[in-house]
């Protein structure tokens, strides 16, 4: 089953043509004869196919996607999370290491087989992805974590979110070759924050929701107040107007909205680091 998705995935060329800067190609091996003038060469732009990396969905409509990424780690699942959102049938995108995956395939069906949430790739070990070296092992830690979740769910997704929100253009465009789109976010909730509470979690998702937001939790790690501030973030931000979606529904199932040229940074680190410290 393994080497047989593999071998699918492998052959999958085509990434997603984006909207950055054209790439301008140098004029090379056009002879001047010495007794002419030398004739200016316009140089032609051509198309640039760096895969988009999301941030958010469209600012212009009131809808929110919740996103929990469950981690390769050996912390509980926090089941509370999934019957709330069941409870409130509140559609959710969910990030899942292969690794994960592998050792709770029982947790895992469940969730594919709940039609309100959408799996996604989170990597198989949760590595720092851009300082792998060779490209092999990035597409070994997206293969392997899609082999997972087929096997387990029959399945197949199309989003993959990097450990840690570090990204940069090659790990976008690997991604891109295997039929992932890299999907980041605007909203870390920072509920891995030491200082975080029910409360202070609350309060800052409510107050930093935006149209289009992509909310970043946690699904596997039941020390994180994650359970305990759903509810009310549910109810605060359906008060406020918003729709909540999944990422598949935000980006209305078309091209992400937005293309960025990545440079190697860790958000999700640099926002709760100390947000929360007293």
């Amino acid at each position: 089953m393994h080497v047989r998705l593999w071998t699918v995935a492998l052959g999958v060329t085509v990434g997603l043509a984006s909207a950055c800067a054209p790439v301008s190609l140098p004029a090379e091996g056009v002879p001047v004869l010495k007794e002419e003038k030398e004739e200016k060469v316009e140089v032609q732009p051509i198309a640039s196919f760096v895969p988009a990396v999301v941030h958010t969905g469209p600012p212009d409509e009131r809808r929110i996607a919740l996103t929990f990424d469950a981690c390769p780690t050996t912390s509980a699942y926090d089941e509370r999370i999934a019957r709330i959102l069941t409870e409130t049938k509140t559609p959710a995108t969910i990030f899942l290491s292969g690794s994960w995956v592998k050792r709770s395939p029982g947790i895992v069906r469940e969730l594919g087989n709940n039609p309100l949430f959408e799996l996604a790739n989170h990597s198989y070990t949760h590595k720092h992805m851009p300082r792998l070296k060779r490209d092999e092992q990035i597409l070994e830690e997206l293969l392997k974590t899609q082999a997972e979740i087929y096997e387990v769910t029959g399945k197949v997704p199309t989003y993959f979110r990097p450990p840690f929100g570090e990204f940069d253009t090659r790990l976008a465009a690997l991604a891109g070759k295997v039929g992932l789109t890299t999907i980041e976010y605007d909203l870390p909730s920072g509920d891995p924050d030491e200082y975080a509470t029910k409360a202070k979690v609350v309060g800052w998702v409510l107050k930093q929701a935006r149209p289009g937001s992509i909310v970043v939790m946690h699904i596997n790690h039941k020390q994180f107040p994650t359970g305990d501030a759903l509810p009310e973030i549910i109810q605060g931000l359906r008060k406020r107007g918003y729709e909540l979606v999944t990422v598949g529904q935000l980006l209305n199932e078309r091209p992400p909205p937005r293309c960025d040229d990545p440079t190697p940074v860790s958000p999700l680190r640099d926002a709760v680091s100390s947000r929360f410290a007293p």
